[in-house]
């Protein structure tokens, strides 16, 4: 007999206009005789919010060490907080869209029902996606050290250029004099790096992208390296500090301090349906090959 599937589900605060899209999914969920758990704060929210909280358990921490998949309940944002939550524990997570865009939260609403039911019939794939781990010297970093999508250092505020000094295997490549610069895991060349005219990778590409944000020489072009690069930063200011960001996770770092980043040395897993292929996401997501003269249905 197969063991009961256990699911942790990730969140926060929603418009409340998207709240029956939760309550579907943990009808669904109930009806497929899923084990549900919520990570706590996301429970307090829906137990405040909702009219009515299907059964399902506020998770513990020895809870979320028995799931067997993490469903992030939102946008992008939210699927990154949840790969922050989930850590080295390898439990795969999909992504449900309750936001916009969607590139790791790419189950929409309308496919919600049918890929419920796939995943609790073991139904679906699992790609391993790069994670870049950072290191400093100089100032201590606080929280979590990995990121799934970027590690930006920019500028603070409306502060003048920064200067970055950049290694590679400890092997200086340039200084960039930018507002910033972004790098990005083959994940996150499609978020924040694609923004700022970066190249899209393929999600299994064992690749960083380096890109300059509004750099001052236009010359500049981003950069494709191997993943098993070292790459060092220096960063120059005349404000005496600068922004250090992990998917958005931003912590003021002082001149002196030196990066190191490198590949992960564990992955995420993220549950994709079989339907679902990267060069598709590509189609409907980024309208590639889509007339602008042709009313889309």
């Amino acid at each position: 007999m197969a063991c009961q599937l256990k699911t942790g589900l990730f969140g926060g605060d929603c418009r409340t206009d998207k709240l029956y899209i939760i309550e579907r999914l943990l009808d669904r969920l109930n009806a497929l005789g899923v084990e549900i758990y919520i990570q706590s704060e996301f429970y307090a929210f829906l137990a405040r919010d909702l009219k009515r909280l299907p059964q399902a358990s506020e998770m513990s921490a020895d809870d979320m060490l028995r799931l067997n998949v993490a469903l992030s309940v939102g946008g992008d944002g939210t699927f990154l907080r949840t790969a922050a939550l989930i850590n080295k524990l390898h439990i795969p997570i999909l992504g449900i869209n309750t936001g916009r865009l969607g590139f790791l939260a790419d189950i929409s609403e309308d496919q919600i029902a049918d890929t419920l039911t796939e995943l609790a019939e073991g139904n679906y794939r699992t790609e391993e996606r790069m994670l870049l781990e950072l290191q400093t010297k100089g100032s201590v970093l606080q929280g979590y050290n990995h990121a799934l999508n970027e590690v930006a250092v920019l500028k603070r505020d409306t502060s003048s250029m920064i200067t970055i000094h950049t290694y590679l295997n400890d092997e200086y490549l340039t200084s960039y004099q930018a507002d910033g610069l972004l790098i990005a895991t083959p994940t996150g060349s499609t978020a924040y790096s694609m923004s700022v005219n970066g190249p899209i990778l393929l999600p299994q590409s064992d690749n960083i992208v380096l890109s300059p944000v509004a750099p001052h020489s236009l010359n500049v072009r981003p950069l494709v390296i191997p993943g098993s690069h070292r790459i060092r930063l220096v960063v120059e200011s005349c404000t005496q500090s600068f922004l250090t960001a992990l998917d958005g996770r931003s912590e003021v770092m002082q001149i002196g301090t030196e990066l190191i980043v490198n590949k992960g040395s564990y992955t995420l897993n993220v549950i994709k349906r079989h339907t679902h292929t990267f060069y598709r996401t590509l189609r409907e997501k980024l309208m590639w090959g889509a007339d602008a003269r042709v009313k889309q249905s």
